[in-house]
């Protein structure tokens, strides 16, 4: 047994600072933005459904999102005892076994919220923790692998949040055009999760996670991303004019066009420019799925 998780290290709870630093909330953004894309995507009134609305908000956010950060930090506590020993499990903060301890209860009480709000949220937060472990736990561990890695995210991140959204909403399955924008968007965002690997190319070839810039190098995994994230978009907006929305497809193909113009500078030196192109680009991205979402929730005529 190491230090990390010997018994005799701490028996007290956390203070509430580092639990929150533990889940860290910065990470909520992505997959509530989802979330609200899925509510506006189903075309109900918000009016009688507030009690499912913050159910969904809770889920998404703090609880699974949460909950995914903590089993992340656990089964990584010893490379981050290496790499970042600031974080709240290697500097002790969080000591013993608080870090297991708080990831099973933040998925006992996700499972326990998503029961209360009905059948199709509790299947896909089921599969949403099913992910979050398998991403970091073993004998799974997908983090290592730079295919299945970025998949699992992106699937978490945007697809299965967006499906929760519009569940809440409607109560039951997503309509099928629903279903396929935000399979569409997830499979893009596959492209996002790429980009993020840049930072810790030295780190994950040293302790041997396959990360896509590991394989291919910076310079071909950041043209491939580009591409997973522009192709799925342009079937976005075709589908969209087709089935009548062609505001909300002239609005996704504007902010495609301005991502494809700033990809040039991204793909220059993608290791240097990634973090501007995620403040430009992504954004321009997630902005889109807002587009498309409100075009299929037949928002102001979209």
């Amino acid at each position: 047994m190491d230090r990390l998780t010997a018994p005799g290290i701490a028996t007290q709870l956390p203070a509430p600072r580092d639990i929150l630093e533990l889940l860290k909330p910065v990470t909520w953004f992505p997959p509530m933005w989802a979330f609200m894309c899925g509510v506006v995507s189903s075309g109900v009134a918000v009016a009688d459904r507030w009690p499912f609305l913050i159910a969904g908000v809770l889920l998404t956010g703090p609880l699974v999102c949460g909950t995914s950060q903590a089993v992340n930090d656990w089964f990584d506590r010893h490379v981050d005892a290496i790499n970042e020993p600031n974080r709240p499990i290697p500097s002790g903060r969080i000591a013993g076994r608080w870090g297991l301890r708080i990831a099973i209860i933040g998925t006992l009480l996700s499972l326990l919220v998503a029961w209360m709000t009905g059948p199709w949220v509790l299947a896909a937060t089921v599969l949403g923790l099913l992910c979050a472990w398998g991403y970091s736990a073993p004998p799974f561990r997908f983090k290592t692998s730079g295919i299945w890695g970025p998949a699992v995210v992106a699937l978490t991140y945007e697809g299965l949040t967006w499906f929760t959204g519009a569940s809440v909403m409607a109560g039951a399955l997503p309509a099928v055009h629903v279903l396929i924008i935000l399979a569409l968007y997830s499979f893009g965002a596959h492209g996002i999760m790429t980009l993020n690997d840049f930072k810790a190319v030295e780190g994950d070839r040293a302790t041997g996670l396959r990360s896509l810039p590991v394989l291919l190098g910076v310079d071909r995994a950041a043209r491939l991303a580009c591409v997973v994230m522009a192709a799925p978009q342009i079937v976005v907006v075709v589908l969209l004019a087709l089935w009548g929305h062609r505001l909300a497809a002239g609005i996704v193909l504007a902010l495609l066009i301005g991502q494809l113009a700033l990809m040039p500078r991204l793909l220059r030196d993608p290791r240097a420019h990634t973090p501007w192109y995620n403040a430009t680009g992504t954004t321009l991205y997630v902005f889109g799925m807002l587009a498309a979402a409100l075009g299929l929730g037949g928002v102001v005529g979209l």
